[in-house]
């Protein structure tokens, strides 16, 4: 899964012109990806534990993201994106459940607190939070009703 996504993220992310018809397929594919989010964003507050840092779940979470944000920044999915319910709620709500976890446990979803001494530990984890920021900040992008909901 995480590589499927990781090649929507590809085809999402080039810079070539897409047509009418890859934007209407990209549409479709994010409802599909907004909603496997929206249902699955609290398995990545398990890569807290050191005993779940390889948890599946959680790393789909997170590629998840990262395609939701990389969509949202293209300006023809950005509208519908926009309009989904319940998208930036729980985006917003994933955001404050993570910093609470960071802040009851080691924070493994910002880079600054998972340096130790000189060498730098590379967790799954890491800029989640940066992210769901980008994908709030992006989903608020000229679009006052979501706006006013943050």
């Amino acid at each position: 899964r995480v590589t499927l996504l990781e090649l929507i993220m590809e085809k999402v992310s080039e810079k070539n012109p897409v047509t009418s018809e890859e934007i209407n397929v990209f549409i479709r594919h994010a409802d599909f990806l907004a909603g496997c989010f929206q249902e699955k964003c609290e398995a990545v507050l398990k890569l807290t534990s050191a005993a779940d840092a390889e948890d599946e779940q959680a790393l789909v979470t997170i590629r998840l993201l990262d395609v939701l944000c990389e969509m949202t920044s293209n300006n023809g999915q950005l509208e519908h994106l926009q309009a989904l319910p319940g998208l930036l709620e729980t985006a917003i709500d994933t955001l404050r459940l993570t910093h609470l976890a960071g802040k009851q446990a080691v924070n493994v979803f910002t880079a600054t607190h998972t340096m130790t001494g000189q060498e730098e530990i590379s967790h799954p984890a890491e800029g989640f939070k940066s992210h769901l920021i980008r994908l709030i900040g992006n989903l608020c992008y000229k679009n006052k009703a979501n706006q006013d909901k943050v």
